[in-house]
């Protein structure tokens, strides 16, 4: 009998054996992750079968879903602190935490030339709002409060504030006027070595903490043959060329 007469069941044989394979992960993404994530997403599924649902907010507001039995199985965080007390607290798969970004803060507005390239923008106080994320919930919010005191300019601009629950809403404080500039994820307002929009000043590193963004598999993920496999992914050179573009570090 011709081997073409079993080429239709041999293929079906091998898509059925794919689909049981397949998996799906819920991950929980640190707002200012968004635009890479999905970006990765698409290639991770082509790759590897697997679908990765993901869900935005802000670390600290993660944090309390997960001790609180939210269904997440990996966590991608804007800082390395919050994986690394879920992991002290049994929360996690031992040995899965690693540093998947090193995130970068920039002060945007969405108007051209409005945000020179030192930051002066600020020391001018010529502005109404500035806008940061919650710094209790973002740590992206937390090192623009770092920024503000080591320029000596808390108690300056400190009514001028207008903040939001995370990086996400402060960027759309600023992108929809509502604030002249703010505190965003370089990551929000960056791709392929430029500011895609407005004019920004890139913060340099020293004025706050490292923003380390460390990921872990969640207790809800160990069995989960497509947890395991999203990290692996973010480790390999594929995700690490898509988070540099997006002005990461690894």
């Amino acid at each position: 009998m011709p081997l073409t007469r079993f080429a239709p069941l041999l293929l079906t044989t091998f898509f059925a054996i794919g689909a049981a394979q397949a998996a799906e992960v819920q991950v929980a993404v640190a707002s200012n992750f968004t635009a890479p994530i999905q970006a990765i997403a698409a290639d991770f599924e082509k790759d590897t079968g697997h679908k990765l649902v993901a869900a935005y907010g802000a670390t600290g507001q993660f944090y309390t879903q997960i001790k609180n039995g939210a269904p997440f199985e990996v966590f991608l965080a804007a800082d390395d602190t919050t994986p690394a007390k879920l992991e002290s607290e049994g929360d996690t798969v031992k040995g899965s935490r690693f540093t998947y970004a090193v995130g970068t803060l920039a002060l945007w507005s969405a108007k051209d030339g409005y945000v020179d390239s030192q930051g002066q923008v600020l020391k001018h106080n010529d502005f109404q709002h500035l806008s940061i994320a919650n710094p209790k919930a973002a740590p992206y919010g937390l090192a623009a409060t770092q920024v503000l005191d080591k320029l000596g300019l808390t108690a300056q601009v400190k009514s001028k504030l207008v903040e939001g629950q995370n990086i996400t809403q402060a960027y759309q404080f600023v992108s929809t006027g509502n604030a002249e500039l703010g505190f965003v994820a370089l990551s929000q307002v960056y791709k392929d070595g430029k500011v895609t929009g407005g004019s920004a000043w890139i913060v340099p590193a020293e004025l706050h903490d490292p923003i380390k963004q460390d990921a872990v598999i969640l207790n809800k993920g160990r069995d989960n043959p497509a947890a395991v496999a999203l990290v692996d992914y973010l480790k390999g050179p594929k995700a690490a060329a898509i988070i540099q573009t997006y002005g990461y570090q690894r």
